[in-house]
């Protein structure tokens, strides 16, 4: 499936992606995940959790499935489980590189990545890869950019990135920060012989970070594909964590506060992934019952109405402590 099909995909659910950071490593950001993981967290019993994860969305329809290199092991889960569904070929795989994995497997690292957008980084992650996925590597993308960020500038970078999108690998990049908006209207403007260097821009949008909404709304009308993640906030819009009004929503509808709030997102025109960043079965099935929420008008309004500054929301998500 090439990757722009996702965006005009007619199946709800090959609108939900699932994303693996929560699941790839012992330690992520997200609320809850005590209760999610339990105390076992080898990396056998993450590489089947993982396992099941990807089986369970498959079967549901799900099409695409994004991992990075900082998240711990996900290329390699999701490397193995491509090699024992060699039938599985409809599928959209994408990956990132820029950060690098430092926790050594445990919760209680002092630093669990390490962020670098130098050329130098890209060669070595983009062979570490490589080695993983092969060719069933469909989308890389810079992790995270910022409006400093030196891949924005950095030319021979761009050199290379527009080698390998002339070898037949989608390009793109994702955002992070208040400044959300202003990178991916400094990447929009990046460009290797007059054509855009970028497919795809992978951003934070959910109903407490709304801020990336317009700059998001034009790189679709430039033709990105936009993917959305962290479409619940890392957690703090599921169940008892979401607000009032999510769960009032969520209750009038019987279903859970996870899919009110990827609703919200999926109702955006330009949205043409959203991410699930389930941790268990249970949740991913709860995440894709999102594609048949009805918000109406009203209902969405009552949802705008809860979105923060944009530094404070990421204020808040830098003092998320790793679980």
């Amino acid at each position: 499936m090439p990757f722009a099909r996702l965006a005009t995909a007619t199946t709800p659910t090959c609108h939900i992606g699932l994303g693996l950071a929560a699941v790839g490593r012992p330690g992520y950001i997200n609320l809850g995940r005590d209760r999610d993981l339990g105390e076992d967290r080898s990396v056998e019993a993450l590489r089947t959790r993982t396992h099941e994860l990807l089986d369970a969305a498959y079967a549901q329809g799900v099409r695409y499935f994004d991992a990075a290199r900082s998240y711990g092991r996900s290329e390699e889960f999701l490397a193995d489980w491509l090699k024992a569904r060699p039938g599985v070929d409809d599928i959209v795989v994408g990956s990132k590189w820029g950060y690098t994995y430092t926790a050594g497997w445990r919760t209680d690292a002092e630093a669990h990545e390490i962020k670098d957008h130098g050329l130098a980084t890209y060669l070595r992650q983009r062979a570490e890869t490589a080695e993983l996925l092969g060719d069933r590597l469909d989308l890389y993308q810079i992790h995270s950019v910022t409006p400093g960020s030196p891949a924005l500038t950095d030319k021979e970078l761009h050199a290379e990135l527009a080698e390998a999108a002339a070898r037949g690998l989608t390009v793109g990049f994702s955002t992070s920060g208040p400044a959300q908006a202003d990178a991916i209207r400094a990447a929009l403007a990046v460009t290797v012989g007059s054509e855009p260097l970028f497919r795809t821009v992978q951003a934070t949008y959910n109903v407490l970070d709304t801020s990336a909404g317009p700059a998001l709304a034009e790189a679709h009308e430039a033709g990105l594909t936009v993917i959305v993640k962290e479409g619940m906030a890392n957690g703090r819009l599921a169940g008892p964590h979401a607000p009032a009004a999510v769960r009032a929503l969520a209750d009038g509808a019987g279903l859970g506060a996870d899919a009110v709030a990827l609703a919200y997102v999926l109702r955006r025109p330009w949205a043409g992934v959203v991410l699930s960043g389930a941790a268990t079965t249970a949740q991913l099935a709860s995440n894709l019952h999102a594609a048949v929420v009805d918000l109406d008008d009203e209902r969405t309004a009552r949802l705008d109405a809860l979105a923060e500054a944009p530094e404070a929301y990421w204020a808040r998500r830098g003092r998320l402590p790793w679980h």
